[in-house]
C-alpha cells in the first residue's frame, strides 16, 4: 500500500526545534514534504506575499522525504507547496508546528501556525496545528510525542469532518490528559514600550497582558493552565449563524 503523504510547515522557521521533531515523527508515519519559512514568521496570521516575489529552495531530498524553505509566510508555504511542489498529488494530512508558544484562545487569530492549518482546511485537507505553551527556543517537546502520535494516527485513519481542523495545545511540562475544548474568551491588554534609536528617533516594541474572561472548564486556556492538552475543533467559516436570520430581518 502507498504510504500517506504528509505536508509539514510552521511559523517559527525551518530551523526551529519544534518542526525538527514534528518532521522526525511524521516520517515514521508516511512520506513527508516540508515547506517552512526561511525566517521567523510568528504573528503573521493569514498574511500572504503579493508585492514581491517568493523564493523557494529545496534543502533536502531522500526516499519519501523532501524539504524546502520559502521566503514568505506560513500561508505562502502552504500555497506554494500545494500548487507547485505537490501539484501532482494531494496530501493526506497537513500538520503545522510544533509551535514555540501557545496558540490557545485569542492567540489563534494572530497565529501563523494556525493560519497554515486553516489554509489546508479551506481546500479540504485534514489539518492539525500543534503548539507548546513555552516560547523557549530549546523547549522540551518530548512529553508531547505520545499525544501527537495518537492524534495523528487517528486523523490519518479516520479523517476529520468536512471543514473542520484541529488546534492542539500542550502544557509546558507533564500532560495530565487530553480535553476537547472550546476557544476561551479572552483579550490582550496591549501596550508599547517606546525606545530611542542612536539618531534619537522613537521606535516601539509591542507588549501586553493576557486577560481570560472565560471561567468554563471547557475552555482551552483553562484546561491548558491545569496541565491538560487541549484540542479545539475549528473551521474556516466565520459566519455567525445564530444571528443570521435576525440580521436578515434587520437589513434586507
Amino acid at each position: 500500500m502507498r504510504r500517506p503523504l504528509i505536508f509539514v510547515t510552521n511559523d517559527d522557521s525551518y530551523r526551529s526545534k519544534g518542526i525538527e521533531l514534528l518532521v522526525e515523527m511524521m516520517r515514521k508515519l508516511g512520506d513527508v514534504v516540508v515547506v517552512a519559512p526561511t525566517t521567523q514568521q510568528s504573528g503573521k496570521s493569514h498574511s500572504i506575499t503579493v508585492n514581491e516575489p517568493l523564493r523557494c529552495h529545496k534543502i533536502a531530498q531522500e526516499e519519501g522525504y523532501q524539504a524546502y524553505i520559502c521566503s514568505g509566510t506560513p500561508v505562502d508555504c502552504v500555497k506554494i507547496g500545494f500548487n507547485m511542489i505537490m501539484k501532482d498529488r494531494i496530501p493526506d494530512l497537513l500538520v503545522s508546528g510544533i509551535n514555540h508558544g501557545s496558540n490557545a484562545s485569542i492567540n489563534t487569530i494572530y497565529s501563523g501556525t494556525m493560519a497554515a492549518v486553516f489554509e489546508g482546511c479551506a481546500v479540504n485537507i485534514p489539518s492539525i496545528g500543534f503548539s507548546l505553551d513555552c516560547h523557549k527556543s530549546d523547549a522540551d517537546f518530548n512529553h508531547c510525542i505520545p499525544a501527537i502520535e495518537k492524534i495523528t494516527k487517528d486523523v490519518l485513519e479516520r479523517g476529520l469532518d468536512e471543514g473542520v481542523c484541529l488546534n492542539i495545545n500542550f502544557p509546558e511540562k507533564e500532560i495530565k490528559g487530553i480535553k476537547v475544548c472550546h476557544q476561551a474568551k479572552a483579550y490582550w491588554n496591549e501596550d508599547f514600550v517606546e525606545r530611542k534609536d542612536p539618531m534619537g528617533h522613537s521606535y516601539f516594541w509591542l507588549t501586553g497582558v493576557y486577560n481570560c474572561m472565560d471561567e468554563d472548564n471547557g475552555a482551552d486556556y483553562n484546561m491548558l493552565s491545569k496541565g491538560y492538552a487541549s484540542i479545539t475543533p475549528m473551521h474556516v467559516d466565520f459566519t455567525s449563524y445564530k444571528v443570521l436570520d435576525k440580521y436578515k430581518t434587520r437589513f434586507e
